[in-house]
């Protein structure tokens, strides 16, 4: 059964358990804030992000004739959901909001017009059961590997480190969410069928980053001068 759900389209991928801070701008996000706000005690204020597989999704202004328009954004299918846990009105009516990643879903269908921002139908994916057993094996791996891994990006990976969880759900969502991976693998990751399937691709994700990173370091080139400018999304 499908369940409507305002959407929130960004550069970026999104997991449970995760802290997302966002700035909303827009005037069609502040009243889906404004909307969510309103909401009755104890009504879940949430939204889904999703991240977008083509396009821009910031509406750019007016510009002189002949000023090309961007084409349709085209989502990804699966996203999570981000709970509003703290809400912030500036002077201007923009928002600073702080949400959680709280469940994953899928979506079913999309509503351009039912409200100034995106709608869609979503259908909810829980963690099936089954493979806790694969799980529990995959995560002191995956843990193990993590632990190296930011030893070659962070000084202080040592204070980090001690704050690892062992639950091999949320193990996998941080290292999603953490590590330094492209859109298109944190997507694959979240929309990975369970726990256990998560844990294995991160095995072959981190392994692939540590080579690299260890590649990188034996070059005799400055890091600044190799590095690839972030993506403005």
């Amino acid at each position: 059964m499908s369940q409507r759900l305002p959407m929130f389209p960004l550069g970026t991928v999104l997991f449970p358990g995760l802290v997302l801070p966002l700035h909303i701008f827009e005037e069609r996000y502040r009243e889906l804030v404004r909307h969510l706000v309103a909401l009755p005690e104890g009504a879940p204020r949430e939204f889904g992000v999703v991240a977008i597989r083509k396009g821009w999704e910031v509406r750019p202004a007016a510009g002189p004739p002949g000023t090309p328009v961007p084409g349709p954004v085209t989502l990804h299918e699966v996203g999570c959901t981000a709970e509003i846990r703290q809400v912030t009105e500036l002077p201007d009516g923009r928002f600073d909001i702080v949400t959680v990643g709280r469940r994953r879903f899928r979506i079913a269908g999309v509503d351009e017009q039912a409200a100034s921002y995106l709608t869609a139908d979503v259908e909810w994916l829980p963690e099936p059961a089954g493979q806790e057993a694969v799980a529990d094996l995959l995560a002191p791996r995956v843990l193990a590997l993590f632990r190296r891994y930011l030893t070659l990006i962070r000084t202080d990976s040592a204070e980090i480190t001690e704050q690892l969880p062992d639950d091999p759900t949320v193990l996998s969502h941080l290292v999603a969410a953490t590590a330094a991976l492209t859109v298109t693998d944190r997507q694959s990751l979240l929309a990975a069928p369970d726990t256990a399937s998560r844990l294995r691709a991160e095995l072959r994700l981190l392994n692939r980053e540590a080579a690299l990173l260890r590649q990188v370091r034996a070059v005799p080139v400055p890091l600044p001068e190799i590095a690839v400018p972030a993506s403005p999304n």
